[in-house]
């Protein structure tokens, strides 16, 4: 569970600022959407609102990179380039990037500092929620000559085993770019075994869903869990948008590539037996992704098909690459609802009403805030103005994201402004009451005329 995400000089974030899933105490509405682990509350739910350039899709962008940056070790390019481009001139501002957290029953602070594509801190301990000390279970440092170190727990400290494999760490395996977290989260030690609980958080729970994302493995599940195949068809059932199953179309390798393409062919086989869960993605050239998979000791290629009725209740299957891009979308939240309403998990969603109808959009979020059994957390942006419904949404879930005079992206809940629970938030947002909307005067007054040839 997400408690806080907090960052500083990323993107359009100049100053520190924070976001949090932490109920605002003297709210009493939607007692269901706080979830009690540790004896701390945490909310279920969250929106976040703003203008177009407002920032609020940098704030998803920059949890994105962090979490590449822990899982593939080494700073993403995009990062290093990332910082607020309106500060001073040869600035020595740093970034910074960390995050509280609860994995297995138990809390976590983790935080990096980066500077010029370097790891100036990394740190995670175990949080006392606020309610006792934090404990350190590494921290490491990197000076201007690029030389790290690594402190840790006492224990570990004071262990001379752990301290040969710390000397190994340093010496082989740290870089003053690659982040520690994976690589602590990998050694049998006693001492540390608390770091693999971190890990599992970035690598398994997060899940962060952009405007780009495409259905992952839908193919393969459906072909081997029943039971998700059905929930898949009842939900796209549901949305009255035309479609009557999905199915998983399934070929030998050489069958669906043709044996002309040995060479290929040997390649992807090699891949294949390489990888960890002996299965592959790839993309077709008509966009249609393709689940290539070793099961009974022979090589599958899994390919999704959407079932339509026409005329006369006809069945016909289509490609992927034929079905509306709303359609794409809502396939990809297919596995997100199910993990956000049945397990623990994060979902962070950007621009969650992309092509789909905001009626649609509205029902399926509605669905999973009156819903007292659910178990994840569900956070998105959006622009879509009829989700401000505080029979949805706590005032503390909803969020906007503005840009101050100095073009530095400003953060805030709506339980901030303290209001009714009765009033139309809706009105008042679009009214401009809490900012985090377009100012629409410079387009009234813009004389395009002036500037089309007569």
């Amino acid at each position: 569970m997400l408690i806080r995400f907090t960052i500083e000089n990323v993107f359009s974030f100049g100053e520190r600022k924070e976001f949090n899933m932490i109920p605002y105490t003297r709210l009493g509405t939607l007692n269901s959407h706080t979830y009690k682990l540790l004896d701390f509350e945490i909310l279920k739910l969250a929106s976040i609102y703003g203008a177009n350039g407002a920032g609020k899709s940098n704030l998803i962008k920059a949890l994105y990179y962090f979490q590449k940056l822990v899982i593939n070790e080494e700073i993403p390019i995009r990062l290093k380039e990332s910082q607020f481009k309106f500060n001073p001139e040869n600035s020595s501002i740093s970034q910074l990037f960390a995050v509280e957290f609860i994995q297995d029953n138990t809390a976590f602070y983790y935080g990096i500092e980066l500077h010029d594509g370097v790891i100036l801190t990394e740190e995670l301990y175990m949080s006392g929620l606020g309610k006792k000390k934090d404990e350190l279970l590494f921290e490491r440092k990197t000076d201007k000559e690029e030389k790290t170190d690594i402190r840790f727990l006492e224990e570990f400290e004071k262990d001379e085993k752990s301290q040969i494999l710390k000397a190994v760490l340093i010496e082989e395996f740290v870089k003053p770019n690659e982040s520690v977290l994976r690589i602590l989260s990998n050694r049998d030690n006693k001492f540390i075994k608390d770091i693999k609980k971190a890990y599992k958080w970035f690598e398994d729970t997060l899940q962060i869903i952009t405007p780009e994302s495409k259905p992952t493995a839908l193919a393969h599940r459906i072909d081997k869990d029943s039971e998700f195949k059905q929930y898949a068809e009842d939900l796209m059932c549901s949305f009255n948008i035309g479609i009557s199953s999905l199915t998983s179309e399934r070929k030998e390798i050489k069958e669906f590539f043709g044996e002309d393409n040995e060479n290929e062919l040997n390649t992807l086989i090699k891949k294949l037996e390489d990888s960890p869960k002996q299965m592959l993605g790839l993309s077709s050239r008509r966009g249609d992704e393709l689940i290539i998979v070793k099961e009974e000791d022979k090589i599958w290629v899994k390919r999704l098909k959407v079932g339509h009725l026409g005329k006369n209740s006809r069945s016909a299957l289509f490609d992927l690459e034929e079905e509306s891009d709303g359609t794409i979308r809502l396939l990809d939240f297919v596995p997100a609802f199910q993990n956000v309403i049945s397990s623990p998990k994060v979902f962070v969603i950007d621009e969650i009403e992309r092509s789909i109808h905001p009626l649609l959009i509205k029902e399926l979020v509605r669905k999973f805030s009156l819903d007292d059994e659910t178990k994840g957390q569900l956070i998105f942006t959006t622009h879509e103005s009829n989700l401000l419904d505080q029979q949805i949404f706590r005032q503390d879930e909803i969020w906007f994201a503005e840009k101050d005079k100095n073009g530095s992206t400003d953060l805030y809940s709506l339980s901030e402004f303290k209001e009714h629970k009765t009033i139309d938030i809706r009105k008042g947002y679009l009214n401009g009451r809490y900012g985090s909307i377009p100012f629409l005067a410079n387009l009234t007054d813009l004389n395009w005329r002036e500037h089309v040839a007569h």
